[in-house]
């Protein structure tokens, strides 16, 4: 295994200084991340205590037409809620009553908070242990917050997972658990490359039902699939759990070296290695050799929005040629993303947080050809006349993984593309 990536401290960006800046910021709500949450939980029931503002913007993100029955909603605050003329505990109770008696299928119900809740200091904790009491042993209620005040939007997934690693059963077996939610066909290629390794049992978080035989202990160890799971990570070292450190599985070398630290936990010989990964990390190579041509030698600036940018920094930079200008992330967590930070060749700024204005102006004195960033600040941005893409778009596609890589590698690819035929009509 000559060709793996080797992971080192020296050279990379892990102790280069890191502009902090506190202002003004750009971000979506932690709320979206039910979207994709409620896909892989099967019997859960996302309940947003909230405003129509967040019923719409729920509506609007999922698409879901008014004849579905999602595995979510939103029980309204009215104003007599937020005056303080009704209790809202007691009108929360009634909702959830309604709502369980009619969808007999929920094992898991989680409350969500929204900023309007917090504002008014309405205690859903207090209200899920109550709740949990009430319904047990047939429901299970947890509480986590989904609020968009202090956060950025992926938090509200890390937010749902920390809020279920206390209640998780006690076990002493030696597992893998894999942590983060991705798509299922995403999800099946890991555990195949895993098994294909012999390596089990592998459980995963979120699980797909309540009643998964998933529990945690000392002799559990666990690799994150996703960078923006601080909280899980802390939630579950609490718990005993061994957190395996790795860059994270974007791209053929990511892919590969989060694969490889996996493997050295459980003593896999390079033989097995090999065999197991050289076809589909040739596939990779392949896919994103013909999807990044376009991307050589571009220059790309990364607003935080997603806490993908610094894995996502090291794959366009190594894998597709990418030059990166600045490498912005809401938080950095060395633990998480360290390994990432070693690989990622020294020269971008690192940054931290947000002043927004400060950071357009950055942007704007760059003129990348790529700027990754929010909804709120693209249109302006192309505007301008810069190249953008959309960081929520990197969360809810399947970018993760060997099969993947291309795909990841396109999406950058198709913005300066279509950039590049713009600036050419132009010029005729």
């Amino acid at each position: 295994m000559n060709d793996l990536p080797r992971i080192s401290a020296t050279g990379g960006c892990r102790d280069e200084p890191i502009l902090k800046q506190r202002g003004q910021r750009e971000v979506f709500c932690g709320l979206t991340g039910i979207i994709w949450l409620h896909r892989k939980m099967q019997d859960a029931f996302f309940l947003v205590i909230g405003s129509r503002t967040c019923a719409h913007l729920l509506q609007s993100a999922a698409g879901v037409m008014i004849f579905a029955e999602p595995r979510f909603g939103t029980a309204i605050l009215e104003e007599t809620d937020l005056a303080g003329l009704a209790d809202a505990q007691t009108e929360l109770d009634k909702v959830v009553d309604q709502l369980l008696a009619r969808r007999t299928d929920i094992r898991q119900l989680f409350l969500v908070g929204s900023c309007p809740s917090e504002v008014i200091k309405l205690d859903l904790n207090r209200a899920a242990e109550r709740m949990s009491e009430k319904y047990a042993p047939s429901v299970r209620v947890l509480n986590f917050s989904g609020s968009g005040i202090e956060t950025t939007f992926t938090q509200g997934e890390d937010a749902c997972l920390a809020s279920m690693v206390p209640v998780l059963p006690e076990t002493d077996e030696r597992q893998l658990l894999l942590v983060g939610a991705l798509p299922d066909v995403v999800e099946e290629q890991a555990v195949s490359l895993l098994n294909d390794m012999g390596i089990g049992p592998i459980r995963v978080l979120p699980a797909p039902r309540a009643d998964t035989d998933l529990g945690i202990g000392e002799n559990t160890v666990f690799a994150l699939t996703q960078p923006f799971l601080g909280d899980t990570h802390a939630a579950l070292e609490r718990r005993g759990a061994i957190h395996l450190p790795a860059p994270f599985p974007f791209g053929e070398e990511g892919t590969t070296a989060w694969l490889r630290v996996i493997a050295t936990e459980f003593g896999v010989d390079e033989e097995t290695f090999e065999r197991v990964t050289a076809a589909p990390r040739a596939r990779a190579r392949k896919a994103i050799a013909q999807a990044s041509e376009s991307l050589r030698e571009k220059s790309i600036f990364f607003f935080p929005d997603s806490q993908l940018e610094i894995p996502l920094a090291r794959f366009l930079t190594r894998e597709c040629g990418m030059q990166a200008i600045e490498v912005g992330a809401p938080f950095i967590h060395k633990g998480i993303v360290g390994p990432d930070l070693d690989m990622l060749a020294q020269g971008p700024t690192l940054s931290e947080g947000q002043d927004v204005d400060l950071q357009l102006d950055r942007c704007r004195a760059a003129r990348p050809d790529l700027t990754v960033c929010g909804l709120g600040l693209a249109n302006p941005l192309e505007a301008e006349g810069l190249a953008t893409k959309w960081a929520i778009e990197l969360v809810f596609t399947p970018v993760h993984f060997y099969e993947q890589a291309g795909d990841l590698a396109g999406l950058f690819s198709r913005p300066v593309r279509r950039a590049d035929l713009l600036r050419v009509e132009a010029a005729e």
